[in-house]
């Protein structure tokens, strides 16, 4: 959902640390498996244990490399096949450790098990979300389009820890229950655009001649 302007400005920031990192011989890759441990890492530790400020703020830090590592694939001349799988798959996994030490957090600290439903919900929407896309991509269709995007999931998600963290009562179940109805809402419009673009390709295609035309 975050529109072409706004990444345009986050490049005109990360487009020259990228530069800098690939001349001290850094790699696309070695940066999305570095941030991506690193979020997970701090994730099932700081979450878990009731450290929901240190683990906004650690696993916000570590979110924010994958930004670099697109911004080092450019100044290398443009990312690689493989370097892209890599780093789809590393963003699942961390999405996917961010919820479930949500959801870990709810039931051994907070004792919530509407919180823990609300988090294992939104893991499971998330990816759904990303298969949708990527299948469609797969069968050349079109999904390019969602009200709540990774970058959406990630920040609605952090923003109600780190609040609750610095104490605000309710935020992560309210943060993480509006992410469950953006995540359905989104879940519907991939399909539907799916459908939409396999319609367009159906109207599109040659008619096949009859036997005997």
């Amino acid at each position: 959902m975050l529109n072409i302007f706004a990444r345009a400005s986050v490049s005109r920031v990360t487009d020259p640390i990228g530069e800098r990192l690939v001349r001290l011989g850094m790699t696309p890759n070695a940066m999305t498996v570095f941030g991506t441990a690193g979020a997970v890492g701090f994730a099932l530790w700081l979450f878990p244990t009731g450290h929901l400020l240190a683990g906004t703020l650690t696993v916000w830090g570590f979110v924010m490399l994958d930004l670099l590592d697109g911004a080092m694939a450019r100044a290398r001349g443009g990312g690689t096949k493989f370097g892209a799988v890599l780093d789809s798959t590393c963003d699942r996994i961390a999405d996917g450790a961010l919820l479930a030490a949500i959801a870990w957090y709810a039931f051994e600290v907070d004792e919530s098990p509407a919180l823990a439903t609300a988090a294992l919900i939104c893991l499971v929407l998330g990816q759904v979300i990303s298969y949708v896309k990527a299948r469609a991509e797969a069968a050349g269709l079109t999904a390019n389009v969602g009200l709540v995007e990774r970058a959406e999931r990630l920040i609605v998600a952090l923003v109600g820890t780190g609040l609750t963290g610095f104490g605000v009562p309710y935020a992560v179940d309210v943060a993480l229950w509006l992410l469950v109805a953006g995540s359905v809402v989104t879940v519907v419009q991939r399909l539907v655009a799916v459908r939409q673009s396999a319609d367009g390709q159906a109207d599109t295609a040659t008619p096949t001649p009859e036997a005997g035309e």
